[in-house]
């Protein structure tokens, strides 16, 4: 993760997963993933534009399915902004 996309650990905000599950890009213009305890703002990305990239759905924490069978690293998030914490 690049230091200017990052926000500082004490500047960022913790979310529960049902606040997580708004930003899915219907309920609110926000559509952010979760992904190892980081929720990624991927709002900008074209590939999210309508709340899910392939089989995979925005406002939700992806950990489980990317780390499954994601074809890519999860390097794939570090040109996204990191914008808070996954509560437990």
């Amino acid at each position: 993760m690049t230091d200017q996309l990052a926000a500082p650990d004490q500047a960022r905000k913790t979310y529960t997963r049902s606040q997580l599950a708004l930003r899915n890009g219907q309920d609110r213009d926000e559509i952010w993933v979760a992904y190892q305890g980081a929720i990624y703002d991927v709002t900008r990305s074209r590939l999210w534009q309508r709340g899910n990239h392939y089989e995979h759905w925005a406002g939700q924490d992806l950990t489980q399915e990317l780390d499954k069978d994601a074809p890519h690293l999860a390097t794939v998030f570090d040109k996204f902004q990191i914008i808070g914490t996954l509560k437990n």
